[in-house]
């Protein structure tokens, strides 16, 4: 993959518990990928749009609606939270050179005594179709698996989201089956519909990332 500007670590060097705060930024694949800044008025702003984005509500419908400026503020102060206590890092994606926010990427669910975590992901509009959600899950895993020591990372996504699939199944995530009402259908949350599970272990083969475009 053309831009990868930093060598990783072949060292595994996991995170004692509880983990330190904040995580590490991590750079790669010609990407920066940072914390959430929740005083900061443009993530706050990014934060919104990115929930906001037809595209996204139309695979996913958090918990905790997202519809203007005070509740993104409150859903980052919430992932400061979740890191500073270890059970989440959530990342802000941005491009190495330039800085432009292109989406976010988290390893959620942090569970360190099973070192099992899950990963999940959402790319600005402008963004797609410049393999960032591709180029930020290798990165992500990478890190998880060999500096966070997480042996086994799982990504669903909802039935139809044929993007995602192809996402997960190119770094390396192998279908293991559909789970039946998992998440809620698009736009409610009286009504659940069905997901796609992939998983990835620390001992899997590297995928070959050169194809594709998502």
């Amino acid at each position: 993959m053309a831009d990868v500007d930093d060598q990783y670590s072949a060292r595994r060097r996991p995170y004692s518990f509880p983990f330190p705060f904040p995580f590490p930024e991590l750079s790669g694949h010609g990407l920066r990928l940072r914390p959430w800044d929740a005083d900061s008025e443009a993530d706050v702003a990014t934060w919104l749009r990115g929930f906001t984005d037809p595209e996204f509500q139309r695979w996913n419908t958090p918990i905790r609606p997202v519809t203007d400026a005070d509740s993104a503020r409150e859903s980052l102060r919430s992932k400061a939270v979740q890191a500073a206590d270890g059970s989440s890092a959530s990342y802000c994606v941005t491009d190495a050179r330039t800085g432009t926010v292109l989406g976010h990427i988290g390893v959620n669910a942090i569970h360190p005594d099973l070192r099992y975590a899950r990963v999940g992901y959402w790319v600005l509009p402008e963004a797609r179709g410049r393999r960032v959600a591709t180029r930020a899950l290798a990165l992500a895993v990478h890190w998880a698996h060999t500096e966070l020591g997480m042996h086994r990372l799982e990504l669903d996504h909802a039935v139809g989201h044929d993007a995602s699939c192809r996402i997960a199944e190119r770094c390396g995530f192998r279908f293991e089956g559909i789970l039946r009402g998992a998440i809620f259908e698009a736009g409610r949350q009286d009504a659940f519909r069905d997901t796609h599970l992939h998983a990835r272990l620390a001992t899997d083969p590297e995928p070959d990332l050169s194809q594709g475009s998502s």
